[in-house]
């Protein structure tokens, strides 16, 4: 697994052995979650302006087609709009099987869908929400979707974490937070997941011309959490608002890892403001990120059981 490209001298006739170089950004198509507003939103106003054919993802039917909209008038020739509620597997998996039918290639994957909540809810599959929406319904589309990403190659997948994944545990024994909740807790560990996940993915398409890797996009100004705050959201936030990153700021490092020609074979790795840098210690557990893909892949039913842990 290539763990960067810096100071890569291979010669001409090499990269030409290494197979084709990716489609220029006019003719790729990128599919983007949470995309109806904020960072998503953003991200694929970029990447349509540069000619990228992006398809967009939201729960809400009339927000995701303006977003759509809104894309076209930007300078987007190409937009689908594909709506689903992602924290319900089923709606994951109809999601995964209209992209299949409607998209024939997928050259970038970001897993940008996520959400804050500060009371636990629980989700039509009886699972945590924090823990169902951003980590486990990138998890199953990103399987869903792999065939099509490996007929793509080379292709990307860009998971969208936060650097709050450093502050963050998987508690194996209470992943959905049925004994202990709490708001930040949960997310935290979710976004430690996000990481764990992009490094196992990577190590498991090694080889693949898949490339897998995460990113922090900075403290953004939108309205994530904004159904279920906690304290500091309500009370702290609204005085931050000048020093946050405007969503487009915010989408600057995915836009980066869905596009830069240099990161073409860099997988495995976590940016922050467009640079690598070292991700917390935990996330770089191998025993773990390998345990929670056993785990999660029972819950989203792509293995009928695991040999630990995970249960409802």
């Amino acid at each position: 697994m290539s763990r960067g490209l810096d100071g890569d001298d291979r010669t001409e006739i090499e990269a030409d052995a290494a197979g084709p170089k990716s489609p220029p950004p006019q003719s790729r198509t990128v599919l983007i979650t949470g995309a109806s507003g904020g960072i998503g939103k953003a991200t694929a106003l970029g990447l349509a302006s540069s000619g990228a054919h992006v398809a967009i993802v939201g729960r809400d039917r009339q927000r995701t087609e303006a977003a759509a909209r809104d894309i076209r008038a930007g300078g987007g020739a190409k937009v689908d709009a594909f709506i689903a509620d992602l924290s319900a597997q089923a709606e994951v998996r109809r999601l995964a099987a209209e992209v299949l039918q409607r998209l024939p290639r997928i050259d970038v994957l970001i897993n940008n869908v996520g959400g804050f909540w500060q009371t636990r809810h629980v989700t039509a599959d009886g699972l945590e929400r924090t823990f169902a929406v951003n980590h486990l319904a990138p998890f199953l589309l990103t399987n869903l979707l792999l065939d099509r990403l490996r007929s793509s190659a080379p292709a990307r997948v860009v998971t969208v974490s936060s650097n709050a994944h450093r502050t963050g545990r998987i508690d194996f024994d209470d992943l959905q937070g049925e004994r202990v909740y709490s708001g930040s807790r949960a997310y935290d560990q979710s976004k430690l997941a996000n990481v764990l996940f992009a490094f196992e993915l990577a190590r498991r398409l090694q080889g693949t011309r898949v490339t897998s890797n995460a990113l922090h996009p900075g403290v953004v100004r939108t309205s994530f959490g904004a159904k279920d705050p906690a304290a500091v959201q309500r009370f702290i936030v609204p005085l931050l608002t000048s020093f946050m990153k405007s969503p487009a700021q915010g989408a600057s490092t995915s836009m980066h890892l869905a596009t830069a020609p240099e990161l073409e074979q860099v997988t495995g790795g976590f940016f922050a403001n467009r640079k690598r840098v070292r991700s917390s210690k935990r996330s770089e557990d191998r025993a773990d990120a390998e345990r929670l893909w056993r785990v999660s892949a029972v819950l989203v039913g792509l293995e009928r059981r695991a040999r630990d842990g995970g249960r409802r």
